[in-house]
């Protein structure tokens, strides 16, 4: 047996603290948000048109980080996972089957029952509206540091994480009509579905266009080692405003009613957990390989979202629990997701030696 080692992976720096980087823009946001409750204000005021819910600033930083993420996926290898199809149709069965629904039922389970006693019964709304849009966005762009971290099978990720958007594209918007509506919260079909064009459609279209035009034009490997890394910046610095702006926004709640942030977490952390769970024992049941399953499993365990922030602001406004409810979950996901990378490596020796050989 070689006694060579490999050094482990690690997460880039601005990715590594990303749960401290959302600290502080909770602290600088809620700050700006007492210190300047006028211009706090005008900002949340902001609006693409009239009634539309869009709010300008944020709708900016949004783009600039949806966009680039929609620039990784290539829908050209989705043909080549027609022969190893049982890895991805887990991921799709836990992913648009039992996550959406099983958080719904968290959230009725906690936020309107076990939780009453400290949450007025249309914040309780809101709170649910939230989880749910948050559990309906499946992970798109942090799915590939995970599946780097687990030693992942790359391409394999890469078409889940393109078939959900595909998916997504048909599916998130009456899945979260009809789970509001199941929890008698009222979403306007219209906003629901401006949204959906405005934060997939448009930016998944434009990531394709400008991936395809990009490829044929200077090749695979500049695309990849020079256009691609350039966004990466751009990418931080418009979630860190974003999540700024939000607790700026979310000041009021989030210094009145801090206590809400943990009642949030709650939920959220018992459906990482499970679905997480749920995925990597069925993938081990189905004999599907650990490089395919440990993915899988983070597939359907984290969420889109900066997606689910731009919904729950776009149907809700930037001030609202909704958007509270998808912010707390961009602030606990970097740990737990730490933690569900750290078990799938731990437990690599579930799966048979020779299972990277079987078609999954």
């Amino acid at each position: 047996m070689s006694t060579e080692t490999t050094a482990p992976k690690r997460l880039a720096f601005f990715e590594r603290y990303l749960t401290v980087w959302v600290l502080v823009c909770m602290v600088v946001g809620v700050a700006f948000g007492k210190l300047f409750p006028d211009l706090t204000a005008t900002l949340g005021k902001l609006e693409f048109g009239q009634g539309s819910q869009v709010n300008v600033p944020i709708g900016i930083l949004l783009w600039l980080m949806i966009y680039p993420m929609m620039l990784k996926v290539d829908f050209s290898a989705i043909g080549g996972i027609a022969k190893r199809p049982k890895g991805l149709m887990v991921t799709l069965f836990v992913n648009w089957l039992v996550k959406p629904f099983s958080m719904a039922f968290l959230a009725w389970l906690f936020m309107q029952h076990i939780f009453a006693h400290w949450i007025d019964p249309e914040t309780a709304k809101n709170y649910t509206a939230g989880l749910i849009i948050l559990a309906a966005a499946p992970c798109t762009a942090m799915v590939f540091v995970w599946s780097y971290l687990t030693d992942g099978d790359p391409v394999y990720t890469l078409v889940q994480v393109a078939v959900n958007d595909l998916i997504m594209l048909v599916a998130f918007a009456p899945i979260v009509m009809f789970l509001c509506g199941v929890a008698n919260v009222i979403v306007p079909p219209k906003v629901l579905i401006t949204s959906v064009v405005v934060f997939i459609v448009i930016p998944l279209t434009a990531g394709w266009l400008t991936r395809t035009l990009l490829l044929k034009s200077h090749g695979k490997e500049w695309f990849e080692k020079n256009f691609l890394p350039k966004f990466h910046p751009v990418m931080m610095w418009a979630l860190l405003l974003t999540l700024a702006l939000i607790f700026a926004f979310q000041a009021e709640n989030l210094t009145t009613k801090w206590f809400a942030v943990i009642l949030l977490a709650i939920p959220i952390l018992i459906q990482v957990y499970f679905n997480s769970s749920l995925t990597y024992l069925l993938m081990r049941k189905f004999n599907v390989p650990h490089n395919v399953a440990s993915p899988g499993a983070l597939i359907g365990a984290s969420n889109f979202f900066e997606l689910a922030v731009a919904v729950a602001i776009t149907l809700f406004g930037p001030s609202s629990g909704a958007a509270l409810a998808c912010v707390v979950g961009v602030l606990v996901e970097v740990p737990v997701m730490l933690s569900v990378c750290n078990v799938c490596n731990r437990t690599r020796g579930w799966f048979d030696l020779d299972a990277g050989s079987r078609l999954p």
